[in-house]
């Protein structure tokens, strides 16, 4: 063999794929992830150090192994001999033990996602679970030779863009389908933002290959173009052939699925407090209110009370994802439960309570915290902080870009991108024709993005979704404007910073007395202008007798908002001590523009 990948070595020689990372970073061997591949000398040179730990620790296995044999012909050695595996015990239980990934597939509707996982429900899941199942829980257990891999159904039609936001913050990994036949969609690059967004491990499979027409290559290349580089292009992406009709790849891909978690090391305790979400919730006319939970820590048991939001139930019946009756569930088990009075929103999380009275307790401060949330969020305004991270470091301003046609995209996106620096990023995660959906508010809504509207408007009914979700839509029909707009959030919603100017000065000739304005300065600017609503200085001599406002300011007897050099005005400051000789200074505020 010339070259080996580095999982395939780790499993032939039974060590974790971690240790065998250590051990290529201890030979300073550079490598993507664990499907890189490496030289048959350094495959040999790892054999070699496997060998010498292997030898250097033989000496204590047959000292272990002796111990039984001598304590074991009477039965008060036995006796002693029993507490010895409850030393080791609390070993184990303080390590947390290995959970299940859960994995949502999602991409572009008709790139075979529903095909890929009834394949993996026929050949993985025994035959009388595999009927019904994501009908009936949305979610499904699959048995592989690495241990278990759960899924989320997330359909990925247009219409289900809120189940597909949802997958992917549920989900430990998500796998993007691509058919090989058809490349990149619009629907796949929105996954592909909600997956980024969530932050998730992100899997290829590009579907179709048993096709004629299929072209795998096309779908890598069209990859670069979303900065998504694949391995063996020179990138971090793993992308893995798959046939839903065939099973071409699919085993490749369950050990990538398992790979992946195993490096991500997901871990929870089944004896923790219990932790949730919600995948999904629907009133079934004979049961009621059933909800699919995703426990996430802890164990859920019938009987139990949880807290969803401001709603609370009581644990009446739980189902597997097999249909059947079941008592408890562990950590990465859906379940479905029954026992809410309302229907729960996909995506709350879920929470347990002692009792009743506890579960009304947590419903109750929620819901004043929500009210104290609503309205601070009417006063507040962002710092630079808050909005783009610590200063000094790099700003990411997240932007959702529409526009009514393809070259204004291209040249809104051109300009963005010189608006970038050393500091500040701008990254548009999603950039599309037409008006904003309700998809792009959930996006935006995760990734805390604001969406900008050029020659094109959102509905009422989007408007509405993203009030809700505190997402901002701004629509421009000036290309300037929405640049400006631009300017301002990479700059941050900062308090502006103002100085004060100098605009001119009036020496005061005669006073004139008015029964409804008091007293009125005739007065002749000697220097700069006047404006009405100007600060005023009045000095008398070089002492300042009164500061105040310009609250009128006339030529004869009509009103004027400003007065030259040169010119006679009546000047109106609010302050009848007015006195022949005053100075009156006019200045005022300016923005200072920040750096």
């Amino acid at each position: 063999m010339s070259k080996v990948r580095i999982y395939t070595l780790a499993k032939d020689l039974g060590v974790e794929n971690a240790k065998m990372l250590e051990l290529l970073d201890g030979l300073g061997v550079s490598y993507k992830s664990v499907s890189s591949t490496i030289e048959e000398e350094t495959v040999e040179l790892i054999k070699e150090m496997l060998a010498e730990e292997a030898a250097q620790a033989g000496g204590a296995p047959a000292q272990a192994t002796a111990a039984p044999e001598s304590d074991t012909p009477t039965d008060a050695d036995a006796g002693s001999a029993a507490p010895a595996p409850q030393a080791d015990a609390p070993t184990s239980s303080e390590e947390v033990p290995h959970r299940a990934p859960v994995v949502t597939i999602m991409g572009h509707v008709d790139h075979g996602k529903t095909s890929l996982l009834d394949y993996i429900r026929k050949t993985k899941v025994a035959a009388k679970e595999a009927g019904g199942i994501t009908q009936h829980v949305g979610a499904f257990e699959a048995q592989t030779s690495k241990g278990k891999i759960v899924f989320i159904d997330t359909p990925g039609h247009e219409a289900f863009t809120t189940i597909r936001a949802r997958g992917a913050n549920v989900a430990d990994i998500a796998i993007i389908v691509i058919a090989a036949d058809d490349s990149l969609m619009p629907q796949t690059r929105e996954a592909i933002a909600h997956a980024q967004a969530a932050k998730v491990p992100m899997l290829i499979a590009i579907n179709k290959v048993d096709l004629p027409q299929a072209d795998p290559d096309r779908v890598k290349t069209d990859l670069t173009q979303l900065n998504l580089v694949p391995e063996e292009y020179g990138g971090d992406l793993v992308v893995v052939p798959v046939s839903a009709k065939t099973g071409e790849g699919v085993e490749d891909l369950l050990e990538y699925i398992s790979l992946t978690a195993e490096l991500e090391d997901l871990r929870a305790d089944p004896k923790g407090t219990f932790s949730g979400v919600i995948i999904e919730g629907k009133v079934d006319k004979q049961a009621g209110v059933l909800a699919t939970v995703m426990v996430q820590e802890g164990t859920l048991h019938v009987s139990d009370f949880l807290v969803v939001g401001e709603n609370y139930g009581k644990i009446k019946a739980m189902t597997d994802s097999n249909g059947a009756r079941i008592k408890e569930a562990g950590p990465s088990t859906p379940v479905q439960v029954l026992g809410f009075s309302e229907v729960p929103s996909s995506g709350e999380k879920v929470q347990s309570a002692k009792n009743e009275h506890a579960a009304r307790e947590i419903v109750a401060a929620r819901a004043s915290d929500r009210r104290d949330a609503e309205n601070a969020r009417v006063q507040r305004r962002l710092t630079l902080e808050e909005m783009m991270g610590p200063l000094g470091s790099v700003r990411t301003v997240n932007l959702i870009l529409r526009a009514d046609t393809q070259g204004s995209v291209e040249a809104i996106q051109g300009i963005l991108a010189r608006k970038e620096s050393d500091d500040v990023k701008i990254n548009v995660m999603l950039a599309g024709i037409g008006a904003p959906t309700e998809g792009d508010v959930l996006l935006a809504s995760t990734a805390e993005a604001t969406i900008l509207c050029f020659s094109v408007t959102a509905s009422g009914g989007v408007k509405k979704v993203a009030d809700g979700k505190d997402v901002d839509i701004k629509s421009f029909r000036i290309i300037y404007e929405l640049i400006d707009e631009v300017d301002r959030l990479i700059k941050g919603n900062v308090e502006p910073v103002f100085e004060e100017k100098y605009l001119g000065r009036a020496e005061v000739r005669m006073l004139i007395k008015h029964p409804k304005s008091g007293t009125i300065a005739g007065s002749y600017v000697t220097d700069g202008s006047l404006k009405r609503n100007a600060k005023a200085k009045v000095t008398r001599g070089k002492q300042v007798v009164y500061e105040g406002t310009i609250v009128g300011l006339k030529r004869f007897k009509d009103d004027v908002r400003e007065v030259q050099t040169g010119y006679e005005c009546g000047i109106n400051v609010d302050w009848n001590d007015v006195m022949e000789g005053d100075i009156i200074e006019a200045s005022e505020m300016v923005e200072v523009e920040q750096n």
